[in-house]
């Protein structure tokens, strides 16, 4: 062996983790820095309503190109009342219009007159407030929303209800908020058969969720999902049982297993509970329904999970070779 290609050998190894350390050196601060221009962006925003400057306690924040404030902010602005569910992470919204509105942190459904319907994007938690995606929550609000990126200006224009009159009927105000009559009685629950008089007061503002119904589950889905999942989870969190619930709607999707809850839960060795009575027996508590709503709503902690197995029990060549995507709790969560 050369003297040259010792020393060589000898300095290989410090360049390299040399260059490696230099190369962190740069990019930590690189995402620092574009973390911080978000930031400074979002807090350069400016919200007007009806003309007037809106005084901002809260900034807003910049998510995927999207704006999002907190939803007890858009609710004052627009004389709406919130109630919120700690236990559940939920906000009620009643507006003053009369609609209904249930969000729930990190849940892409959302509730709007107790019909189910997905939004583009997820409410979230920051500091103990839910974050509502601005453009979905100010329609539901019936209100109308304008972007100015130069200025950096948020535009809400409060929309009132409009009044069918002798000389302005249903059709004529279609015409005016460009809509149809179609859409406007659905709106606001009516039907074609319904006498639309002369002081019928109707919701004009159609928000955009109205045209993304969320698919259907039925009660009996709900409680067999909550089943499972206390007998499977119900001594951990609601992450964990959360996740479980997440396991067996991934196999609903999953062309490998069977498309029903039912089928699932009941089909193969997975689930033994289903099989030695311990399901039949099972009484859901509060965690374990809510886990189970939130997953059929959406929520979904294990994305593409279809096995979960508790690695102290489980062992053996099968379970080695699945890929683990996460661990919560006393289980892990695998494809």
């Amino acid at each position: 062996m050369s003297l040259g290609y010792k020393i060589n050998k000898r300095i290989g190894k410090p360049i390299f983790i040399a260059f490696w350390a230099l190369l962190l050196a740069v990019s930590l601060p690189l995402a620092a820095t574009a973390a911080e221009e978000k930031a400074s962006l979002a807090d350069q925003i400016k919200i007007k309503l009806d003309g007037k400057d809106v005084k901002l306690t809260d900034s807003v924040k910049v998510k995927a190109d999207r704006l999002y404030v907190p939803v007890t902010l858009l609710a004052k602005l627009f004389g709406a009342k919130v109630r919120w569910d700690a236990k559940n992470d939920e906000a009620t919204v009643s507006s003053a219009h009369g609609d209904r509105i249930v969000l729930g942190d990190s849940v892409p459904v959302v509730y709007f007159n107790d019909e189910r319907y997905l939004m583009e994007a997820l409410p979230f938690q920051v500091d103990g407030k839910l974050y509502v995606p601005l453009r979905e929550a100010v329609e539901m609000l019936h209100a109308k929303m304008a972007w100015e990126k130069k200025t950096q200006t948020v535009s809400l224009e409060s929309v009132p209800l409009a009044v069918v009159t002798e000389e302005v009927d249903l059709t004529e105000i279609s015409r005016q908020v460009d809509s149809s009559n179609r859409k406007l009685l659905a709106r606001n629950g009516l039907t074609a058969e319904d006498a639309i008089k002369a002081g019928t007061k109707l919701r004009v503002v159609v928000p955009s969720i109205l045209s993304n119904k969320a698919a259907p589950f039925t009660e009996k889905d709900l409680l067999l999902l909550a089943k499972i999942t206390q007998v499977e989870a119900g001594q951990e969190s609601y992450d964990s049982q959360l996740a479980v619930a997440n396991v067996i709607l991934n196999r609903v999707k999953d062309s490998r297993f069977p498309d029903t809850i039912r089928d699932v839960i009941y089909s193969g060795k997975q689930f033994p509970p289903a099989h030695n009575g311990l399901l039949d027996k099972s009484v859901p508590k509060a965690d374990a329904l809510r886990a189970a709503k939130d997953a059929l709503n959406g929520k979904n902690n294990v994305e593409d999970a279809v096995y979960f197995f508790n690695p102290k029990v489980s062992k053996g060549e099968f379970w080695s070779s699945l890929t683990v995507i996460d661990t919560v709790g006393s289980h892990r969560f695998a494809k």
